[in-house]
């Protein structure tokens, strides 16, 4: 582990090259279209670059907790969190905000992962004051995947809905109706018992997708979800 973390903060004293910052580009993208393993893929693919060292450890981190959710949190799933951590604290020491600001939404998913919703809620708003800082000052926040839509997926992730609503709200009119956000307030109406706001942002997220071989659950989830009768209802004249 520690070879690991001298290995990427040497690497991330690397300049940038311009493929690099395409594949980083691409990653976004990727990202954007739910697919994170292929997101981290790209970045992995542009190593020599601190913005794609510390955004592959941040995504690799979120799906790492997301796992450890799935079987409540133990030490042993949460291992891969904790490293990835690490490794983000001392790319962090630098005095680079992302790298920080990715560590702190990562200690947050671990508290979520463990249902720990106080702690989750303080990583997080210290997350967002960083974050808010740096976009104030036209500077980088968190890599990918901002914080503010991180807090709408972790409130939902602990079935807090009505937090979760308002950080989706928030994300939307800070950075747009992205395919992640609109999809997350979809699934928030849906558990709030909102049907109207839910078959119409499940459409909403149906209407922007470019088709492609082979959709991602999202996308089939949504299909789902809209093929309902209360959905099929309110399209019917």
């Amino acid at each position: 582990m520690v070879a690991a973390i001298l290995s990427a903060v040497l690497v991330a004293q690397a300049p940038c090259a311009p493929e690099a910052m395409r594949l980083v580009s691409e990653a976004s993208v990727r990202a954007a279209r739910f697919n994170l393993a292929a997101a981290i893929e790209s970045l992995h693919a542009a190593a020599n670059c601190e913005s794609a060292i510390v955004a592959a450890w941040y995504l690799q981190g979120l799906l790492d907790a997301r796992a450890a959710a799935s079987v409540g949190g133990t030490a042993e799933s949460l291992a891969p969190v904790r490293k990835a951590i690490s490794v983000l604290e001392q790319l962090g020491r630098a005095g680079s905000a992302p790298p920080e600001i990715a560590r702190l939404v990562l200690h947050a998913a671990a508290a979520a992962a463990q249902t720990e919703r106080d702690e989750m809620r303080l990583y997080l708003e210290s997350a967002s004051q960083l974050e808010f800082v740096q976009e104030a000052a036209g500077l980088a926040g968190a890599p990918i995947i901002t914080v503010v839509e991180m807090t709408g997926a972790l409130w939902l992730q602990v079935d807090r809905y009505d937090e979760a609503r308002r950080a989706y709200e928030e994300a939307e009119r800070r950075h747009g109706a992205t395919p992640r956000i609109v999809l997350g307030s979809a699934r928030v109406s849906a558990r709030l018992g909102d049907t109207v706001s839910a078959c119409a942002g499940y459409r909403r997220l149906l209407d922007s997708w470019v088709s492609s071989e082979m959709e991602p659950p999202e996308i089939v989830e949504a299909r789902t979800h809209v093929a309902r009768p209360e959905c099929r209802l309110m399209t019917t004249p």
